[in-house]
């Protein structure tokens, strides 16, 4: 068996390989002055179980998943399990406007044509993987993410919507506080208050956990919303931190004490790693 580590997922892929002692296979990848992808497995995999790990954001990451996929399947090897920590365009799971493309069964089609079975970390909707024609399997951080929030003496867990209240409350058991979510109540045509549904956030160390942080703009409005509401300290955590368009700024302006993001995206805020996670679904799986 071996492990191969994509460029957007090296350190998991480092992880994984030091936790069950499997070989990274070694790898030539480089990039043409026009920008197109070489790659060149080294190891002989021939007749070998291999796993290959690879981020699928931005979309370069994409192609590069595409090409290990068919250098891999070229060199023979028997099985190949695709683990990928983010799923790029997983949000546009339906059409929204007439016109658009199922983008997120789009990308699940075309993985699919060389691999054997994949996995994913927290996808955005657990049906996206029926959209592969192989089995397909996800893992949530959510546990690594509360064991984190544990030691920063949280008081309550918040989902950002009504949506994200099972993850709030997986989290709440974990770290052993309250949960609630953000509601928003119009007060008139032009304000909008944003508050938790239930209880109380005077005083209390808070953490607001989501799947993804894009944009990060609902985020800033709850953070700004519960310091209006006397909240002590304001953390926030996600899987995936994509931290699009200023995002970081948004969310310290507003008064977020600390980012906190898993490595599905490596970034300064990936304070918590998914191996864990991907290894326990893996030996589940062997059982």
């Amino acid at each position: 068996m071996y492990v191969i580590g994509g460029t957007a997922s090296k350190t998991t892929a480092e992880d994984l390989s030091k936790k069950q002692q499997i070989p990274l296979a070694r790898l030539i990848s480089k990039r043409f002055p026009d920008g197109e992808l070489y790659i060149r497995i080294l190891d002989d995999i021939s007749g070998e179980d291999v796993i290959i790990i690879q981020t699928t954001y931005p979309d370069p990451n994409i192609v590069e998943l595409f090409l290990l996929q068919d250098a891999v399947k070229e060199a023979g090897a028997k099985k190949i399990t695709v683990i990928i920590p983010y799923l790029g365009y997983s949000r546009q799971d339906k059409k929204f406007e007439k016109g658009e493309p199922i983008s997120a069964k789009v990308i699940a089609a075309l993985i699919s044509l060389n691999a054997d079975e994949v996995i994913t970390i927290d996808p955005h909707k657990e049906h996206i993987l029926d959209f592969f024609s192989i089995p397909a399997f996800s893992c949530s951080a959510v546990p690594e993410l509360a064991e984190f929030l544990k030691k920063k003496d949280v008081d309550l867990v918040l989902a950002p919507d009504k949506g994200a209240l099972d993850r709030a409350k997986q989290a709440s058991t974990i770290i052993g506080c309250d949960f609630d979510y953000m509601e928003k109540i119009r007060i008139d045509g032009t304000t909008v208050e944003i508050k938790p549904k239930n209880l109380n956030a005077q005083d209390k160390n808070v953490a607001i956990i989501d799947d993804i942080i894009s944009t990060g703009g609902t985020m800033a409005k709850s953070i700004a919303e519960l310091k209006k509401h006397g909240a002590k300290k304001i953390f926030v955590a996600c899987t995936h931190g994509l931290f699009a368009g200023g995002a970081v700024k948004k969310l310290v302006s507003a008064g977020c004490n600390e980012i906190i993001s898993t490595d599905t995206i490596v970034s300064e805020f990936s304070k918590v790693k998914i191996s864990p996670c991907i290894l326990q679904l893996l030996l589940s799986k062997r059982v």
